[in-house]
């Protein structure tokens, strides 16, 4: 597979792994370490330096044939704490920024002098949420997991007659949503006694992870205007990876009839970088579906926009136990599966049915995508499928067993793009620690 590069002048984005070279440049907020009352900054990912957008802004940068009017119109929207505005823009507006940072961060670039001041080093960071979320919705757009979650319920039905007819989802908590790295607290909750005993709350026994992905909307729609499929790609700026934290004692029991609450909302953690729409298109293929299931109805269906509807994107799990920190070993591998493998609903037909009904998108809402698990046993997306319900516990290299989480236990998420032709495109780490 050929990895090569345009080349930056900032030498570790030309290393062969890694997950920011100069094609990729994703967006993220962050606090400079160390500094005496630290203000959020914006800037994007490049090697393993950010290049800080908010202060390059700030600065007077001397004039260039790079620097047009617009692009100074487009850089000032980094002046604020939050990314959304430059996320609100047109997609034409963010192609023009983006080959501006190419020509910037490129070798031999008339500007290197000017912007290597703002290059900080990405261990000098404290990584915050991309963006300011207002929103969050869930969705369930995984076959594969949803039948076998379905089964493990309903044997004689796993899915549900609509499934394949609408994209399931609910709206989610976005308070509690919170950058990689940060400590995940087992959750409390109302449990299930057993026979005729009473419910009782206690810690979640059963808690478990969900390897998602995150899809993060651009310019939002008016309230009462749906967005159109042909239009979708318009309103999706980038992905990010996700985990949905899930305490399956508490889901099932209180799940019906409305569905996920307290079992969800604790915490949901999320990459701090998000990768764009402009970055992932040389990775984008057709997406189809089997020919004997229904076919989705017109308002989800466009076929400019699903012949490039889908996207090559590896997704893996790992953990790392505290045993395995106290004796000096690496993380293990759960899973890996694949973006495009996993979904059953195109993540345009879910921008697209979210708004079908004039629910108002706004830049930086955040949709999850459902548990990412593939046709393969192997390749499920969360402990609850690959310990069978916790019937079947996964064996680890050191002799520890897991069926759902214990205290200590670091969840990491990692997912890559990789085509031919191409450098190898990174999320960055998705990773969060239990603690009692």
């Amino acid at each position: 597979m050929s990895t090569k590069t345009r080349g930056s002048w900032v030498q570790s984005a030309n290393e062969e792994l890694c997950d920011f070279p100069i094609e990729n440049l994703p967006f993220g907020s962050f606090f400079k370490r160390h500094e005496i009352n630290p203000s959020p900054c914006i800037g994007v990912a490049i090697g393993n330096q950010v290049l800080n957008l908010t202060a390059l802004a700030m600065a007077q940068l001397q004039s260039s044939p790079l620097i047009t009017p617009q692009i100074e119109e487009l850089l000032n929207l980094f002046k604020g704490q939050h990314l959304n505005a430059y996320m609100a823009r047109s997609s034409k507006d963010h192609q023009l920024f983006r080959f501006f940072l190419i020509q910037c961060l490129s070798v031999n670039s008339p500007l290197q002098s000017q912007l290597n001041p703002h290059l900080i080093a990405q261990d000098e960071v404290t990584m915050l949420r991309p963006c300011s979320i207002q929103d969050y919705s869930d969705f369930y757009a995984s076959i594969h997991h949803a039948t076998t979650v379905g089964a493990m319920f309903r044997p004689d039905q796993p899915l549900m007659p609509n499934y394949k007819w609408i994209p399931i989802g609910y709206h989610g908590r976005a308070s509690s949503i919170v950058p990689s790295g940060t400590p995940i607290r087992r959750p409390s909750g109302q449990t299930k006694g057993s026979g005729n005993q009473a419910p009782f709350v206690q810690p979640s026994r059963r808690l478990d992870y969900e390897l998602e992905m995150g899809v993060f909307i651009g310019a939002g729609n008016a309230m009462g205007q749906a967005i159109a499929m042909a239009d979708s790609k318009e309103h999706f700026f980038g992905l990010c990876l996700l985990n949905d934290w899930s305490a399956r004692d508490i889901q099932g029991w209180e799940y019906q009839p409305l569905g996920p609450f307290l079992a969800k909302n604790f915490a949901s953690t999320i990459s701090p970088w998000i990768v764009t729409r402009e970055a992932l298109e040389p990775f984008a293929r057709e997406f189809t579906r089997v020919e004997s299931d229904p076919q989705p109805l017109d308002y989800l269906s466009d076929a400019t926009t699903l012949a490039q509807g889908a996207y090559d994107i590896r997704l893996q799990t790992w953990l790392e136990t505290q045993q395995m920190r106290e004796q000096q070993l690496g993380p293990v591998k759960l899973m890996e599966s694949n973006f495009h493998e996993a979904m059953y609903w195109s993540l345009f037909q879910l921008i697209t049915h979210h708004a079908s009904n004039g629910c108002n998108l706004n830049p930086g809402d955040l949709l999850g995508t459902g548990t990412m698990s593939g046709p393969q046993k192997d390749q499920a997306g969360s402990l609850l499928e690959l310990s069978e319900g916790g019937k079947t516990p996964l064996q680890l290299p050191n002799g520890e067993t897991r069926t759902f989480l214990e205290n200590g236990d670091t969840i990491i998420l990692k997912a890559f793009c990789e085509r031919d032709g191409y450098p190898r495109i990174g999320f960055g780490q998705c990773s969060g620690t239990i603690t009692a």
